[in-house]
């Protein structure tokens, strides 16, 4: 009975199917590498939920909202808390990469690199900069920004339509409402496809072992340990700081999103388990207006893990092709990252279009030496998404408590396991908020 309880949580599940689909991979490369479609089939299903869920939650957070202006105040401080954290991000990565240097002794050269395997990255790369990213957000229509999944442009367009929906006051409390009631039946669908969360992850995992190889880790073991070990330390260290500031423990927060972690870790990509975050953040005793604005714009914003990546990658590269770059240099490398990283969300390979397009505009760094991080960045994107995934929760946490939006004594409730925040529908709980509670403990 016990055995079958414990089979039956999702985050068991998940790690059965990644165990299975690493074992797959290896033994069976050939038939690994053809289980790509079983994790794509997962993303593409969530993917077809995202857009309407983040449109639904920020309207309808929004416009319930007493004051308009507290949008503008909370968009704020978000984009302030983004801008801080992925700079000690930035900062830690580029201190581990100097002090491990795990490129030097490659000695590679140059002139000996084909770059016609990155050529898909240094083309969006020349269209990549800050100009494009701010045009980019506004959309040309708003039915091609949900067709095309664009959160950037369906976040702005949400916002916009929220502050109208408030401005009308009474008369729009019928669709709001409405509003509100087709949110609840999209996370009862979302429900239902994570039932299929551990085949996802088995079909993600299974790809990657089997298309690279377990040769490839020991190949470039160093870099990997490197990565792997500075979102450790930066998780801890950083975000750790930051859960504490806000009262809470990092280590049972991290136990609540478990099963959120593992699906992210399996398929590489955050995106699967954004509804559920959303579910999970309001549960965890934030209001619906601060999860709606925050953890969808940090999913833009505020890519940690991404950060370290990139920090790391344009380094090794230099250490890989004995190429000294001074303090100056590497200070320059990190503040044109602050940029690059930020405008880089919703295109295909986020991370290699933005190094490509850091490199691109240093003039030191070969953009062609991307080709030796191209076998083991899909082992890297797990270390990014999940680190992603994990500052992005604690995000929303510490705006919400800045924005004096976090009921503590709800959140400490649901950490401790006194309060099981799950209801049978699988919609989120209302959470009863004190804003007296939430801003004076």
């Amino acid at each position: 009975m016990r055995i079958k309880q414990t089979l039956s949580k999702l985050y068991v599940q998940v790690l059965i199917g990644i165990a299975i689909g690493i074992l797959l991979g290896h033994f069976n490369p050939d038939v690994g590498a053809q289980m790509k479609p079983l994790g794509d089939l997962f993303i593409k299903l969530i993917r077809m939920l995202l857009a309407p869920i983040i449109f639904a939650s920020v309207v309808v957070g929004i416009a319930r909202m007493n004051d308009i202006h507290e949008a503008g105040r909370v968009g704020v401080k978000a984009l302030l808390y983004f801008e801080i954290v992925s700079t000690f991000a930035l900062a830690i990565g580029l201190v581990v990469v100097n002090v491990m240097q795990p490129g030097a002794g490659m000695n590679v050269d140059p002139s000996h690199i084909d770059g016609a395997a990155i050529a898909t990255y240094t083309h969006a790369a020349k269209e990549h900069g800050a100009i494009a990213f701010l045009t980019g957000i506004v959309p040309s229509t708003v039915v091609g920004s949900f067709a095309n999944g664009d959160m950037l442009q369906i976040i702005f367009f949400s916002v916009l339509f929220a502050i109208a929906l408030a401005r009308m006051g009474k008369r729009a409390d019928p669709f709001v409402d409405m509003l509100d009631t087709f949110l609840h039946g999209m996370f009862g669908v979302v429900r239902i496809v994570m039932y299929v969360a551990p085949i996802g992850a088995f079909g993600g995992i299974a790809f990657t072992v089997g298309k690279y190889g377990i040769g490839t880790l020991r190949q470039f073991g160093e870099l990997m340990l490197c990565v792997y070990l500075t979102s450790i330390v930066f998780i801890v260290v950083i975000l750790g700081a930051v859960m504490r500031m806000c009262g809470l423990s990092l280590w049972k927060f991290l136990r609540y999103i478990k099963d959120e972690i593992l699906i992210t870790f399996g398929t590489a990509s955050t995106e699967a388990v954004l509804p559920q975050m959303l579910v999970k953040m309001e549960q965890l005793g934030c209001r619906k207006s601060v999860v709606g604005m925050v953890l969808p714009t940090g999913y833009t914003f505020n890519a940690d893990g991404t950060s370290i990546y990139l920090t790391m990658a344009a380094i090794f590269v230099a250490q890989a092709m004995n190429i000294h770059l001074s303090l100056e240099d590497q200070l320059i490398v990190l503040g044109v990252l602050l940029f690059t990283s930020k405008g880089s969300a919703g295109v295909a390979g986020a991370g290699f279009v933005a190094l490509a397009a850091t490199l691109a505009s240093m003039h030191q760094i070969p953009v062609t030496g991307l080709v030796l991080l191209l076998g083991i960045d899909r082992f890297l994107n797990e270390a990014r998404a999940v680190t992603n995934l994990i500052g992005n929760g604690v995000a929303t946490l510490a705006v919400a408590r800045w924005e004096g939006a976090l009921d503590r004594v709800t959140a400490k409730a649901v950490l401790d396991g006194r309060i099981d925040p799950d209801n049978n529908d699988g919609s989120p709980q209302t959470v009863g908020f004190d804003s007296a509670t939430a801003q004076g403990r």
